[in-house]
């Protein structure tokens, strides 16, 4: 079985499955699910209940060069309705620069995603206009499968990369540091 197949095994029948499908509706373009709900299901579902990280939010990354934050807030509303026990962070990647301080202009959805923290978080998953499952996985699925904590090339020296991390470490014992 290929990494991409596993993935949709592990995620399927669970949030990320049903979350999925109201995103795809709401048509927003080149969106990613990504990040921690991800991350957190395939680390409860590999190592079980003693690992403590559940899903906080549901980050959904998009690209709309054109877009403003609007468009997010209306996102996460349409989602927040449907679900109004989760919580969800919707963001536009090219605009993201402009209000996060410290952060780069990104050209793409990929581009944002591939610039987050940790290997095991830049994982994107999606559904097609036809509903099979799509994945983005810029630094492949090998961390996330053993749970390896590995900072991304450009975050290998950053503190709140490392300070994530330990927060990772004390809920979940099977994890490690690359």
């Amino acid at each position: 079985m290929n990494s991409n197949t596993r993935l949709q095994m592990i995620l399927n029948d669970t949030p990320i499955d049903t979350v999925l499908r109201a995103i795809a509706q709401l048509n927003l373009p080149n969106w990613w699910l990504a990040g921690g709900a991800v991350r957190n299901t395939v680390w409860s579902s590999i190592f079980g209940n003693e690992c403590k990280l559940g899903i906080k939010d549901f980050d959904i990354a998009f690209f709309d060069i054109e877009g403003n934050r609007s468009q997010e807030l209306a996102a996460k509303a349409t989602l927040t309705e449907q679900f109004p026990h989760e919580q969800f962070d919707v963001k536009n990647q090219a605009s993201f620069a402009r209000w996060r301080t410290g952060s780069r202009l990104y050209t793409s959805t990929e581009d944002g995603i591939t610039d987050w923290l940790h290997t095991a978080t830049a994982v994107g998953v999606r559904l097609d206009a036809q509903s099979q499952w799509q994945f983005f996985t810029p630094y492949g699925l090998d961390d996330l499968f053993s749970g390896i904590i590995r900072p991304t090339p450009a975050h290998i020296d950053n503190v709140d990369a490392h300070n994530k991390a330990t927060t990772f470490l004390q809920k979940c014992p099977y994890l490690r540091l690359a």
